[in-house]
C-alpha cells in the first residue's frame, strides 16, 4: 500500500538511553530512528554520535539526525555543528526547524522569509557536499504552521537538496489532512505519525489506523528518491509497551 518504511523518533523515549531505544526499535521490527539532537546526539558530539550509529547499524536500522538547527535564528556555523553529528551517526539526513522556533509563519515580515529561505537553501548545499538532504519539520509555530506557508518557503528556497516532512497538527480533520498532503506532497521525504486530538490527548493508534491508512495512501509521488520513513513519535503515557503496539498497527498500516 505504500512506500514507506517504519520508524522510531528518539524524542519519543528522552530518558532511555540509545541502547535502549535500539533495542526497542530491533523488538518492534522497525528500519529507522531518528535520533534527537536535544536528548541523544548533541550537535558536535562526534564521538558520541559515532557510537550511536554504531549502535544502530548492528541492529540494521538506518540513522537520520533530528536537529534543532532553526534558521535564520541559527546560521552556517550552527548547522555545521549539527551536520558533523549528522554524519559521524552515518546518517542520510538531517532535519532542521525553519525559522524561529515558537513563532507563527503569519508573524513573518516578507523579507524575514527571504532571509530564512536563503538561510536553509545554503544549509541544503552544505549539507549536500555531505551527500546529507535536508528536511524541514512541518510543525505548528514555525514557518511549515500552515500549508500555504511551507509551500511558499519551499518555493522560495528552490534547492533540490532540501525537502518536507509532514505531520497533521493536533486534531487536524482527515479532509483537512488530505488537503495538505495533495498541495505539499510533492516535497516530502518523511512523516511523523501519532495520534493525538486537538488538547494534545494521546491514544493508541490503532484508534487512528483508518486516518493514517487514507493520508498514506493519498500522499502523491514525491520528487524524494530515497528510503522513506513514516516514523513514530510519541506514544501513550512514552510507556514502552505502548510504543510496541503502536509499531505493530504502523506496520500493519503500511503493509495493507
Amino acid at each position: 500500500m505504500s512506500d514507506f518504511e517504519p520508524g522510531l523518533c528518539t524524542v519519543t523515549f528522552r530518558s532511555l538511553p540509545p541502547e535502549k531505544i535500539v533495542g526497542l526499535a530491533r523488538s518492534a521490527g522497525l528500519a529507522a530512528i531518528e535520533w534527537a539532537g536535544d536528548a541523544h546526539i548533541a550537535p558536535g558530539d562526534t564521538s558520541n554520535a559515532r557510537i550511536v550509529g554504531l549502535l544502530s547499524a548492528r541492529a540494521e536500522l538506518t540513522t537520520s539526525y533530528g536537529s534543532y538547527v532553526a534558521p535564520p535564528t541559527d546560521d552556517l556555523i550552527e548547522f555545521r555543528r549539527a551536520l558533523e553529528s549528522a554524519i559521524a551517526l552515518g546518517a542520510s539526513n538531517i532535519r532542521i526547524w525553519p525559522g524561529t522556533r515558537r513563532r507563527d509563519s503569519k508573524d513573518y515580515s516578507a523579507g524575514e522569509r527571504r532571509d530564512a529561505a536563503k538561510a536553509i537553501r545554503d544549509m541544503g548545499a552544505e549539507a549536500a557536499r555531505h551527500r546529507v538532504t535536508v528536511s524541514l519539520e512541518y510543525h505548528p509555530r514555525s514557518l511549515t504552521d500552515t500549508t500555504d506557508s511551507a509551500s511558499r518557503l519551499i518555493d522560495a528556497i528552490a534547492h533540490d537538496n532540501v525537502y518536507l516532512y509532514w505531520q497533521p497538527r493536533p486534531g487536524l480533520e482527515l479532509g483537512e489532512a488530505l488537503a495538505e498532503v495533495a498541495r505539499i506532497g510533492q516535497h516530502v521525504s518523511h512523516v511523523h505519525v501519532f495520534a493525538w486530538d486537538r488538547n494534545r490527548n494521546r491514544f493508541p493508534l490503532a484508534s487512528a489506523s483508518d486516518y493514517w491508512r487514507s493520508v498514506l495512501t493519498a500522499l502523491p509521488a514525491s520528487r524524494w528518491t530515497g528510503r522513506r520513513f513514516a516514523m513514530l513519535e510519541f506514544v501513550a503515557n512514552d510507556d514502552p509497551a505502548a510504543f510496541i503496539e503502536d509499531a505493530a498497527t504502523l506496520k500493519q498500516i503500511l503493509l495493507e
